[in-house]
């Protein structure tokens, strides 16, 4: 079988001439799609006048690593308001959920999920059985997984033994996770008498179990767009307010805001009565960023430490196209590559057993920033370990800050990280879209901000990540109690659990505003200005907003206040 590529695209006019090559093409909001496209077509796709831009998909690690008092939200849940986030949809895109557990069932044993889209699952050799009563295969206009109604998830509940649930819906969470950010953001608390409880306990979910297709079982950005384009869609069709909550991301790009995946959020953000809610990650301690300032004739080393057993990776350098540099690379045994000029065009070689691919990108369209990548490959079984060090030539300098990222800390072994690392710029892409509300996590135990929560710019403006003031707002996320799959409860942390807490706070002020209509726009830029305006201050902390807390801590009583008054 022929090899495909799978390509994020920005077009113009039409794409259908592309399905006379075999290109399966999912199409999504504002002009933009995903491309399913056999090799020996590439050099066609790339030459086709509509498109404008076309990017590759990255793999999204996530952001692993008692919050309603905190965050003001057991005055609201408790108060004469008695918000529950009735009428209002959370969406999900995350590793899935155990539709089975309780706390995502109302009283009356019906599921609480609108529509289950598993992107893993394969469509039955039987599409249309009898026992479901309805067509099992992919949402129409997707190519992947299978889309699971209510009927369907409330059929399977029906069951009385697990093999029989899991012949009618067979999907599951099987990492957890997925499962216990629902439980926060909208639990109803049921299997625990109600101790447990999440934020919006009344509302109805849209979950999207993202695919993995590949080796690495990593999903790939490409899932994420299409699960948020689903999402948003089916809000509209239902005419209902929907929140999204994303907890995935990854360290693959300039952070500024303008690969196709953020300009798509923020595009997709003027869909319908709708927030997106992305956490930063966790990268903040994880050492896998550092930046400089070159000067003209002054060489820099910037050490690395690779640690015992690490697999290949890509370290990415971004600076301003204006500014030129030559580079060089030092293995661990002192070994150089000899210094290298972008004029080359890319270039591979080897040092200390490792093969080492480099390359010098160019702008995009809607970034002058310009992206160096030095991939280690191992000729053995793992990169060469010990120190190494990228030093850089500046030869013609304009601005001369330069940033550097390394994979996600779920791609890095102990050991692997820059030996003078620093926690600014270590959210991860896409919580760095301008119009998504990006979350950050702090300790509500002790009132500080988590280490591992992933920053923004603290101490200036960088000229290549540009003025980057997020997150912007932090919520609890360690020694959270949240739902567990499989039944009960568990304790989490990461700033994977710190979004649901906003996500859930948003969905208890689109019931306030939009259903109840004290205030019909309350969604989008206003929503997200509401929820801002309550934060309190972070102890420490004197300038706001800052990239380390954003705003501050949500507080959803006075977000609430604010828009009373």
């Amino acid at each position: 079988m022929e090899r495909t590529w799978e390509l994020i695209v920005k077009y113009s006019g039409s794409l259908d001439t592309l399905k006379t090559l075999n290109i399966k093409i999912v199409y999504l909001l504002n002009h933009y799609a995903i491309l399913t496209v056999p090799e020996s077509v590439l050099d066609i796709v790339y030459d086709v006048p509509q498109i404008e831009y076309i990017e590759q998909p990255q793999r999204l690690f996530f952001a692993d690593s008692q919050g309603d008092g905190a965050s003001c939200i057991s005055v609201i849940k408790n108060g004469p308001l008695g918000l529950t986030g009735r009428g209002v949809i959370i969406g999900l895109v995350d590793s899935g959920v155990d539709y089975t557990h309780p706390d995502f069932i109302r009283e009356d044993q019906m599921t609480r999920i609108l529509s289950l889209w598993d992107q893993t699952a394969e469509i039955p050799r039987e599409a249309e059985r009898e026992d479901v009563g309805e067509f099992l295969g992919p949402p129409a206009g997707y190519y992947r997984g299978v889309l699971y109604s209510a009927a369907v998830i409330n059929e399977a509940l029906r069951q009385t033994s697990a093999e029989e649930r899991k012949w009618i819906v067979p999907s599951a969470d099987d990492s957890g996770h997925g499962t216990a950010v629902l439980g926060i953001a909208g639990g109803n608390g049921r299997q625990g008498g109600r101790a447990y409880a999440g934020v919006a306990t009344e509302s109805e979910f849209i979950v999207v179990k993202l695919g993995n297709p590949q080796a690495d079982g990593f999903p790939r950005t490409t899932e994420l767009m299409e699960g948020i384009n689903y999402i948003l869609t089916e809000g509209v069709r239902l005419k209902r307010p929907v929140v999204i909550n994303v907890s995935f991301g990854n360290n693959y790009g300039n952070h500024e805001g303008t690969s196709l995946l953020e300009t798509y959020i923020d595009d997709a953000s003027s869909t319908g009565k709708s927030l997106i809610v992305i956490g930063t990650g966790n990268e903040g301690a994880a050492g896998g960023h550092t930046f400089g300032q070159a000067v003209t004739g002054n060489i820099s080393d910037v050490p690395l430490s690779v640690g015992e057993f690490q697999p290949g990776m890509i370290l990415q350098l971004w600076k301003n196209f204006a500014d030129v540099m030559d580079i060089e690379l030092i293995a661990p045994s002192g070994r150089s590559s000899g210094v290298f000029q972008e004029k080359l065009g890319p270039l591979a070689f080897s040092l200390d057993s490792t093969g080492i691919l480099l390359n010098y990108g160019q702008p995009s369209p809607y970034s002058m920033s310009q992206g160096i990548y030095i991939e280690f490959v191992p000729e053995g079984s793992y990169v060469a370990p010990g120190v190494w060090t990228v030093r850089l030539h500046p030869l013609k300098i304009v601005d001369g800050t330069y940033q550097m990222w390394l994979p996600g800390a779920a791609l890095l072994n102990t050991g692997t990280r820059f030996l003078y690392p620093s926690p600014e710029l270590t959210l991860t892409i896409p919580s760095t879209a301008s119009r998504a509300l990006s979350v950050g996590a702090y300790d509500p135990g002790i009132t500080a901000m988590a280490d591992f929560s992933g920053r923004g710019n603290t101490s200036r403006c960088a000229p290549v990540a540009g003025c980057l003031l997020k997150p912007d707002l932090v919520a609890p996320g360690v020694n959270i109690t949240t739902t567990a799959a499989g039944g009960g409860y568990t304790y989490v942390t990461g700033t994977s659990f710190a979004t649901p807490f906003v996500t859930g706070s948003a969905a208890l002020l689109m019931e306030w505003g939009i259903i109840r209509e004290n205030s019909p726009y309350l969604y989008g830029d206003f929503l997200k200005a509401a929820l801002l305006a309550g934060a309190k201050p972070m102890p420490g902390y004197d300038r706001y907003p800052n990239g380390v807390t954003g705003y501050g801590r949500l507080c959803l009583a006075d977000s609430l206040s604010r828009l009373q008054s």
